[in-house]
């Protein structure tokens, strides 16, 4: 049981989660698992599902770890995204978070154990990207989130994935005001992003507000490869009609920035 143990205290942290399929995959089965949670070398939260205590009971695991958790234990494709993405990158300079809710980008919710949707009843936000096919060597990135390693998307999908949720989950104004501060994307990326979309009136206001902001790298994407469908889309109620994106964006945006 020592060997074990020590390979338990060497391959977590205190307050991390541990999953019994993590635990089962590494030689300790479910009855040893009991064990280390009666003598108190593991705590249970639900079935399969613990953490390390860190001696005192005082560190109790947060949605970070839950995070953490469900991506290097059970390698389940799910990355910090949108707004919590920028927030943590220091890119959210005009915006704050919800208070206590968090942004993930999945492709199918549903997908995801039941412990983790329910985990401490977390205000999770789906970013669902259900149009875009997330590359995750291009798109996603490694960033330290309250001492844990966390795979978060690059600040062009996280632009994206706030675009994406305007009218679900963020204001045009507010995805606006965030996108203001984008100076420095990578033309590549967005490129790259862009054309693997198909989710027409996301491209078209990503766009729309790429130019409305004058950021130089928009110079640099070829629109003719994007899927720009056609027809007018009603991005927000009661505002003006962009000519040149065949979208309604709020009234305050008649003009440039700067015009």
């Amino acid at each position: 049981m020592s060997s074990k143990i020590n390979w338990l205290v060497t391959h977590t942290a205190p307050g991390a989660l541990v999953l019994q399929q993590w635990l089962t995959e590494n030689g300790v089965s479910y009855s040893l698992a009991q064990k280390y949670a009666q003598s108190g070398w593991l705590k249970k939260l639900c079935s399969g599902v613990y953490y390390r205590p860190d001696g005192k009971d005082e560190l109790k695991p947060s949605w970070v770890d839950a995070i953490q958790a469900i991506d290097g234990q059970l390698h389940f494709p799910v990355h910090l995204a949108g707004l919590s993405s920028l927030t943590h990158q220091g890119l959210s300079h005009y915006l704050q978070l919800s208070k206590g809710q968090v942004w993930i980008g999945v492709k199918n919710k549903q997908s995801l154990p039941k412990w983790f949707r329910e985990f401490q009843h977390q205000n999770w936000f789906y970013c669902g990207n259900h149009k875009l096919e997330v590359i995750p060597d291009r798109d996603l990135k490694t960033v330290i989130v309250k001492g844990r390693e966390l795979p978060v998307s690059c600040p062009e999908l996280a632009a994206y994935e706030v675009v994406d949720a305007i009218g679900k989950q963020i204001s045009f104004e507010h995805a606006a005001e965030l996108f203001q501060g984008l100076v420095n994307l990578s033309p590549r990326k967005v490129q790259s992003l862009l054309e693997r979309s198909s989710s027409v009136q996301t491209n078209r206001v990503f766009l729309f507000l790429s130019h409305y902001y004058g950021h130089q790298w928009v110079k640099r994407i070829d629109e003719k490869t994007i899927k720009l469908g056609s027809g007018k889309r009603q991005v927000v109620e009661n505002g003006r009609f962009d000519e040149a994106y065949q979208i309604t964006v709020p009234e305050t945006f008649s003009t440039k920035k700067g015009e």
